[in-house]
């Protein structure tokens, strides 16, 4: 047979040089992966969704922050700043602990900056000038009128502490009474505690109470509320209320909570003779279920009929007062 002298194609001629194949042999297997699901717009950072996600987690942090620094009480967060000229003279009046005072440069001086300068001068505490802008941020934006005071964090005496110190201050006479304490139930509002404080003070209580958690604590607003009582009268806190609530009862204090339905009525209280230590509740909850089963008695203060209920520092300003005067009436 005559040879085939048909010319052979150049795929032709590599395909027998090399031999036949069957299949890819996986050499198309990355093109056909793909590069994956398409990167959401706030992933791709060329994309301007990406640069407002950035600027949006930065303005989160720096939020978070202050707020941190607020709660451990550094000395710059709201809670511990007294804004505006009035209150900062009257807190400097009330003397009270106060780590530094801040004069805008440019502030206008008047009758209450030059005597704010002059407590100041005399209690030792440190004049710092500053821009406007950072008196707002040391104010949290309120309205400081170009002057602020920074206070110290407040000493806090331990709860169990003072239990056991005053019984035995009382044993030894060192005071005249028996010991007379009040305990804050979930009382948030600093304006309460303050005023709490001023009645404590004013009718011979020898101490407040207030747990570490879901409490306000001694702030600006407490110790001006209280009209200088805050130096006066120590606040222990209690990690726990209940335990040292019961603490209490096993060093031989009677446990009294205030509440509208209690099943004895304050006037001529028996028990105010004892070692007492009286718990109000806040106005909307009232007393916490745990507290009043601690509760050796529960005392309510007869009101008239078309009134709900009584402000909590109210409560505890009349509590004490027949306290005081049942007190005194045994002497």
């Amino acid at each position: 047979m005559a040879k085939d002298s048909r010319p052979r194609s150049a795929a032709v001629r590599k395909k027998q040089k090399k031999g036949a194949s069957a299949g890819s042999g996986g050499q198309g297997r990355r093109k056909l992966e793909g590069k994956g699901p398409t990167p959401k717009a706030e992933d791709r950072v060329y994309h301007k969704a990406h640069r407002q996600k950035v600027l949006a987690e930065r303005a989160q942090s720096k939020q978070q922050g202050q707020h941190s620094r607020g709660r451990r009480g550094s000395g710059h967060g709201t809670d511990d700043v007294v804004a505006g000229r009035n209150a900062v003279l009257e807190a400097l009046v009330e003397r009270v602990p106060a780590r530094e005072m801040h004069v805008a440069t440019d502030v206008d001086s008047d009758g209450r900056v030059r005597e704010a300068l002059g407590h100041a001068a005399e209690q030792g505490v440190r004049v710092k000038e500053v821009s406007r802008r950072q008196l707002d941020n040391t104010t949290g934006d309120a309205v400081h009128q170009g002057i602020a005071l920074v206070l110290e964090p407040y000493d806090y005496a331990d709860a169990v502490e003072l239990i056991e110190s005053l019984l035995q201050k009382a044993q030894k006479g060192h005071i005249p009474h028996q010991p007379l304490l009040v305990a804050c139930d979930s009382i948030t509002d600093p304006r309460n505690l303050g005023a709490i404080l001023r009645a404590a003070s004013a009718f011979d209580a020898d101490g407040v109470l207030v747990p570490e958690r879901r409490s306000a604590g001694v702030t600006a607003t407490a110790w001006k509320t209280s009209a200088g009582a805050a130096a006066r009268i120590p606040v222990a806190r209690a990690t726990n209320l209940t335990v040292a609530l019961r603490e209490a009862k096993a060093q031989g204090y009677f446990v009294l909570g205030l509440d509208g339905d209690g099943d004895v009525d304050l006037p001529g209280l028996a028990l105010a003779g004892e070692p007492i230590v009286l718990v109000v509740g806040s106005e909307g909850r009232g007393l916490s279920r745990l507290v009043r089963e601690t509760c050796d008695q529960i005392v309510s203060i007869p009101i008239a009929s078309s009134t709900e209920s009584l402000n909590a520092s109210m409560a505890v300003g009349i509590s004490l007062y027949e306290v005081a005067r049942l007190r005194r009436s045994q002497d």
